[in-house]
């Protein structure tokens, strides 16, 4: 073989070699940027996908449409306390439950990148890379500055009290807290401004990721036979119309 055929299969082969690098671990988008919430229906993946499909609208505007719809009750009796402590890991009847590790740990080993862990530990998360569906930024995150990621609740606590799990059995009251399926680890700027909103008056600052939102909120709703609010429920079909 001449030396120029020789150089060009080599220039050939490294382009292969380049192309291969390039592919993403997932093999698609959605594996880099969260999870189709239909396809993860109890949340043990990570993160939230766009719902863009036309099909999957479809099925989206389906959901919310079958929620029950009654109006905001009182705050009357409220406190975080109510749905256990903060994070707790002995509730039954989710995932992730009983294996060691607190709730909030559990959401940032699930949803963040490139993690490093407390010496000694395999659970306490200290620094990450997390792709905040919110916002659609990755934010480089140390437990230095911990309050730069917060854990949502995507049903809020109190918004769930004041919908009826003021009559719940706390069991139950401590499994929302702490199902994987209402958490998702976010910018802690946009969690604070949504306190306890429903979709009528707070909706993630990224745009792509408004119809997942609402399907991911009706998922939680339908899950525990919570009701929504008339203009939640508008405010979410519109935003899978």
């Amino acid at each position: 073989m001449s030396i120029r055929r020789k150089l060009s299969a080599a220039v050939g082969l490294a382009g292969l070699v380049l192309l291969a690098g390039c592919s993403s671990p997932g093999g698609s988008s959605s594996a880099a940027s969260g999870t189709d919430p239909f396809d993860n229906p109890n949340g043990v993946r990570a993160g939230l996908a766009p719902v863009t499909a036309r099909a999957e609208r479809e099925k989206a505007r389906k959901l919310i449409d079958g929620l029950t719809v009654k109006g905001r009750g009182t705050k009357t009796g409220y406190d975080r306390d109510e749905f256990g402590y903060a994070w707790m890991d002995k509730v039954d009847g989710v995932p992730f439950a009983r294996n060691g590790c607190d709730t909030r740990n559990d959401m940032l080993r699930r949803d963040g990148r490139d993690l490093s862990y407390r010496a000694g530990s395999n659970c306490v998360v200290v620094a990450m890379k997390l792709p905040d569906p919110y916002t659609g930024t990755t934010i480089d995150w140390t437990k230095e500055k911990a309050s730069a990621v917060q854990i949502d609740h995507v049903v809020p606590l109190s918004y769930s009290w004041q919908m009826g799990s003021s009559r719940w059995s706390k069991g139950k009251r401590q499994q929302l807290a702490n199902d994987p399926l209402n958490l998702l680890p976010v910018e802690g700027r946009a969690n604070s401004a949504k306190g306890d909103s429903g979709p009528a008056t707070w909706l993630p600052p990224s745009k792509d990721i408004r119809c997942a939102y609402a399907v991911r909120f009706a998922q939680v709703a339908a899950k525990y036979a919570l009701p929504v609010t008339a203009p939640d429920k508008k405010a979410m079909l519109e935003q899978c119309g």
